[in-house]
């Protein structure tokens, strides 16, 4: 469909042509709309109270438009980045509006308010590395974040935009909508035994961020007021392997208690729509069934990365994509605490059987290259015994022939 030439509405000779209608990508005020009356003005579709978005002026009346008025239209059409586009229609000229930014954008100042009004407060337990991580691209969102933690974080804080409130009762009084453990696996049941849960609404949404989840969820069940929320996720990815875009990095979920008001529903699925809105590969998953593929997944990495990063592998002259494959799964890795390993290892069940798996397999492997070795280096000892006896036997022949030809002489 051909485009419309702008200059074509210069001239105001110009007759618009027979069912055809031009779209103009702008605004108009409707105190601006006054110079359109008495020409026509067909359909008008208001946008707040100041805004309107769409004018359908009849073909008829369109050459009626003043040279002022199209030399108006153009020059607001011409702020913007898409040309009109030219359409066959039986409605004549058309202006249609994208949402444009305008110093009188009534609109836009009262979607900055709603989107104020349904921010949540969300309270970070614990703000060591992931929590700031995961604090930062919430702050990003638009949600207000408050902070806790052993350690005083209160520049971090600051530079993020965040409030950090070192005495967790003062931390409790803020009443955030979801509070996030964000804690070490190995101090989460202390942390939770001493939290003051009585400072908080009773509806409050509980969740956690652990690489464990059935040790959480547990917990959350046993020592949580019965009125919260719980929901218990883990975030596949850390401050280095998702320090860039989230898009297709997984997330793992399972909203173990949502109470059935409407409110709790929707916030529950917010907060989950924050990650969603990210890019993230979304998995609703059962705790237990978490620990179960995490042990045969992620702990392994770690494992087989913390082993390399014992190696201290460094960069070669010749190295393979292979290599920088295991250089960035050592980074990925070995840079986590040790008490994070410990962790995955300690209270998640099934990593002592993954652990005795990966054992076996390097013990088979292992044993094929020795096996193979022994057989090699075995073949070369036995034919060097058979050519020596060769050699014996050669030599004693000859002895034999030498002293029988001695006698024979005599």
């Amino acid at each position: 469909m051909p485009s419309a030439d702008l200059t074509q509405l210069q001239d105001s000779n110009t007759q618009i042509p027979q069912n055809r209608r031009y779209l103009f990508p702008f605004r108009v005020r409707c105190d601006t709309l006054r110079r359109f009356r008495g020409i026509g003005v067909e359909k008008l579709e208001l946008s707040g109270k100041l805004l309107i978005r769409v004018v359908m002026i009849r073909e008829k009346t369109a050459h009626l438009l003043s040279f002022n008025t199209r030399k108006a239209l153009l020059k607001t059409s011409s702020k913007l980045y898409h040309k009109p586009k030219l359409e066959r229609s039986k409605d004549g000229l058309s202006i249609s509006a994208i949402d444009a930014a305008q110093p009188f954008d009534f609109e836009a100042k009262a979607k900055v308010v709603t989107d104020r009004k349904n921010a949540l407060k969300i309270g970070i337990v614990g703000f060591g590395n992931f929590g700031q991580f995961v604090a930062k691209r919430i702050i990003s969102k638009g949600h207000t974040v408050i902070a806790t933690s052993r350690g005083d974080y209160s520049a971090v804080a600051a530079d993020l935009g965040a409030c950090f409130y070192p005495d967790i009762d003062d931390f409790c009084e803020e009443h955030p909508d979801i509070v996030i453990l964000s804690t070490s696996i190995l101090s989460t049941e202390k942390v939770l035994r001493e939290f003051p849960f009585q400072r908080l609404r009773r509806n409050t949404l509980f969740c956690d961020v652990l690489s464990v989840k059935q040790f959480p969820k547990q917990l959350f069940l046993k020592l949580l007021p019965q009125n919260f929320d719980i929901l218990c996720l883990h975030p596949m990815f850390g401050p280095d392997s998702g320090k860039g875009s989230w898009r297709d990095l997984p997330l793992v979920y399972e909203k173990v208690r949502v109470g059935e008001e409407k409110s709790r529903k929707n916030r529950c699925e917010q907060f989950l729509h924050l990650f969603e809105d990210e890019g993230c590969r979304m998995v609703e998953m059962s705790c237990e069934e978490h620990d179960r593929q995490a042990a045969s997944s992620q702990f392994i990495t770690h494992t087989v990365g913390r082993m390399l990063g014992t190696m201290e592998l460094a960069d070669t002259s010749i190295s393979t994509k292979g290599f920088e494959s295991l250089r960035s799964l050592v980074d990925n890795t070995y840079n986590d605490s040790f008490d994070l390993y410990y962790g995955l290892f300690m209270y998640n069940k099934n990593a002592t059987i993954e652990l005795s798996r990966l054992e076996q397999a390097f013990d088979e492997v292992k044993g094929q290259l020795f096996n193979r070795l022994h057989e090699i280096i075995r073949n070369e000892i036995f034919t060097e015994v058979d050519a020596t006896q060769d050699m014996e036997n050669s030599s004693l022949s000859n002895l034999q022939g030498a002293s029988e030809d001695d006698k024979k002489k005599k």
